[in-house]
């Protein structure tokens, strides 16, 4: 079928990217799905900061390729051996492609599928296909194993969950990363309990969403830390007990004074260094760092070893929140539905395929939490 989908052809474009074009928008032809493979209609697709970083070309990707990999949307189409889904059916996008087989996989840990790494390593499904290609026949690379920024997208049936038909598709959309990468952090990584003392580095749509979740776990305080004071004001407003602006120079000190010493669970999710050291730096003799942020490859976090071992500290990484994505986005879209994750609030408008550079420079500056793209307005 044809359709439009939006193009990388190359990373690292200037800004603006409006002008730089650095996603182009092209009528492509996509093959029917394979064996094991759905074709869905994208209904909602997030703009993330890890799509930015692949655009910046913090993170390399087989070129070209279709990027976009939170999102949600409608099956269209049953590839041979899918019986569990039909036409119609309403779904959550994973972005990691699990085989169920793994060594990962048998140990619940689909998070870190093998396969699904390689696939994504190599720009295509699961299965190994290509299923875009541009009108003069060249394969385009799929983006995790789903290449949202389109009309239409051909996934494995494993990177699909199927949900209640009642949830809004633009709210779906924010489960498929922010939402899992933010509250699974908390609740699977941490295992934050309730009455637990928590905080949160880097407000951004998974940063508000850690936030969230540690407010719907019942944390006795939540400690919200960004660079920005506007989302500062919103951390408050949804919950948060206590602000800290990371550009001050004693922030660290500030918070130390606040909370007897440190903090018992840090999140850090903006995916940089600096967050990182501020996180590592606020967390109390005891305690653990969860860091859910991802920053350019090659980047590296030193600490005092001594430290480490002396004032017993943790430090945990947590990739798309430790989520088993069948098991996780159903118990997460249960608490939404009970308006404990108020991810609606996060939407900061939505935007047609041939917006999305401008998107991008909206999400480059700052000025936007979660930007919605409908690639079928």
């Amino acid at each position: 079928m044809r359709m439009q989908a939006a193009i990388m052809f190359e990373q690292g474009k200037p800004r603006p990217y409006a002008t730089s074009n650095a996603l182009v928008i092209e009528d492509v032809e996509l093959e029917g799905p394979g064996p094991g493979e759905v074709l869905i209609e994208v209904a909602a697709a997030g703009l993330c900061h890890s799509d930015l970083s692949a655009i910046e070309g913090i993170r390399p990707r087989p070129l070209p390729v279709v990027i976009g990999h939170e999102g949600a949307g409608i099956v269209r189409e049953c590839g041979e051996g899918v019986t569990d889904l039909k036409p119609g059916d309403h779904v959550v996008t994973v972005f990691v492609a699990s085989c169920g087989v793994c060594r990962n996989c048998v140990r619940g840990r689909s998070n870190i599928c093998n396969a699904g790494n390689a696939a994504r390593a190599a720009g295509t499904l699961l299965s190994g296909a290509k299923r875009i290609r541009r009108l003069n026949g060249e394969a385009i690379n799929h983006g995790s194993g789903l290449s949202l920024f389109a009309q239409y997208a051909v996934v494995g049936r494993r990177s699909a969950v199927k949900i209640d038909p009642s949830v809004p598709l633009e709210d779906a959309a924010i489960f498929g990363c922010a939402v899992m990468t933010g509250a699974g952090a908390v609740l699977n990584t941490a295992k934050m309990q309730a009455g637990d003392t928590i905080a949160v580095v880097g407000l951004g749509g998974v940063g508000m969403n850690a936030l969230f979740a540690a407010i719907a776990g019942g944390a006795e305080r939540i400690i919200a830390i960004d660079t920005s004071a506007e989302k500062l004001g919103l951390a408050r407003q949804w919950g948060a007990t206590d602000t800290f602006l990371a550009t001050d120079k004693d922030c660290v000190e500030q918070v130390k004074a606040a909370t007897d010493g440190g903090v018992d669970t840090v999140i850090e999710t903006a995916g940089n260094i600096r967050a990182m050291e501020l996180a590592y730096a606020i967390t109390a003799r005891g305690g653990s760092v969860v860091s859910a942020g991802l920053p350019a490859q090659g980047a590296n976090f030193s600490y005092m070893h001594s430290g480490l071992v002396s004032d017993e500290k943790s430090i945990l990484g947590s990739y798309m929140g430790s989520c088993i994505a069948e098991r996780d986005i159903p118990r997460f879209l249960g608490l939404y539905k009970r308006g404990k994750l108020p991810v609606g609030s996060l939407k900061s408008g939505f935007l047609p395929l041939s917006d999305i550079n401008a998107g991008f420079d909206r999400l480059s500056d700052g000025s936007v939490l979660r930007q919605v793209l409908r690639p079928n307005m």
